[in-house]
């Protein structure tokens, strides 16, 4: 049940608070809404009416926001996003059912989202969105179906569907050394590139092959697009996993820096509440890709 309607104010009203905390000024937000500065303060007295709090205070030619100024904005701003992200899903979708879904985005694109070329012939009427999650969240305050996640079985709260393992191979340009590939030894003292949500990974990597690795230093990134470009350009060798390794091998951009393939830990998921009903859209999507052919390598 919604609150009672005095406690809801206007679009409008809302709209002036968070432009004007976000400009500065009402003349600024007036421009921006296309309102008349009387307008824009007219909106805003109107909320502090009706919360009996004050909101904004003059300082010198500016508006500043009081402490429950910007909470209330900060507040404000959040339930605007989401509504007119809804109102997008909406006019998107239609009538069709829909899933969101919070991906990573490397390995969507390069194993996920060819897969669902099938899935969509199969069943056009649900459609499939897909937003940049590289963390684990909480589906209680996230508005997804489900996510794709890689690691361990380390996501509370969540139904988990085996996608695929991962094999990994490191590489660089091939103008990066001199005898390529190199022994592990030898590449343990060469610049390397790290993946922010793969802590560990090149000491794991060298402790396979038999090489003490306890405290390696590199660029950072965040995804594996910056990494693999970082790569190419010469900046370090990069561990990569086969889907995305193979294309630049096979592309001549990077070649082995030691050694070949060798299996991650690690398996790429399909999850999705435990909690709350499974929408029927989502059930269709599980049962394809619990298929064998949903889960042919690339």
């Amino acid at each position: 049940m919604l609150a009672p309607r005095r406690f809801l104010p206007s679009i409008s009203s809302l709209l002036a608070l968070e432009a004007v905390d976000r400009l500065g000024s009402a003349t600024a937000a007036a421009e921006e809404l296309a309102l008349t500065h009387s307008a824009v303060s007219r909106q805003l007295k109107v909320l502090e009416g009706q919360l009996g709090v004050t909101l904004l205070v003059r300082d010198g030619k500016s508006l500043r926001l009081t402490r429950a100024g910007e909470t209330y904005s900060q507040s404000a701003r959040t339930i605007l996003g989401d509504l007119a992200r809804a109102s997008l899903e909406v006019k998107a979708t239609g009538s069709r059912e829909s899933i969101n879904l919070a991906i990573l985005p490397t390995f969507a694109v390069n194993w996920l989202t060819p897969r669902l070329r099938d899935f969509h012939k199969a069943h056009p009427e649900i459609l499939i969105s897909q937003s940049t999650r590289l963390e684990r969240f909480d589906f209680e305050r996230e508005k997804f179906d489900a996510a794709i996640h890689f690691g361990e079985k380390n996501w509370s709260g969540v139904n988990y569907l085996p996608l695929t393992g991962e094999r990994i191979i490191a590489v660089c340009a091939p103008d990066f050394a001199d005898d390529l590939p190199l022994t592990p030894a030898r590449l343990l003292n060469m610049p390397l590139l790290h993946l922010e949500s793969r802590p560990g990974a090149w000491e794991r990597w060298f402790q396979r092959l038999g090489c003490d690795a306890p405290r390696l230093r590199g660029s950072l990134f965040d995804q594996y697009t910056n990494l693999t470009e970082a790569a190419v350009s010469g900046l370090g060798a990069a561990l990569l996993p086969e889907f995305v390794a193979s294309k630049e091998l096979a592309r001549g951009r990077l070649i082995p820096a030691s050694g070949g393939y060798v299996e991650n830990d690690g398996t790429y998921y399909l999850v999705w509440p435990k909690s709350g009903e499974t929408s029927n859209a989502l059930k269709l999507l599980i049962d394809f890709l619990r298929k064998p052919t949903a889960a042919l390598e690339s």
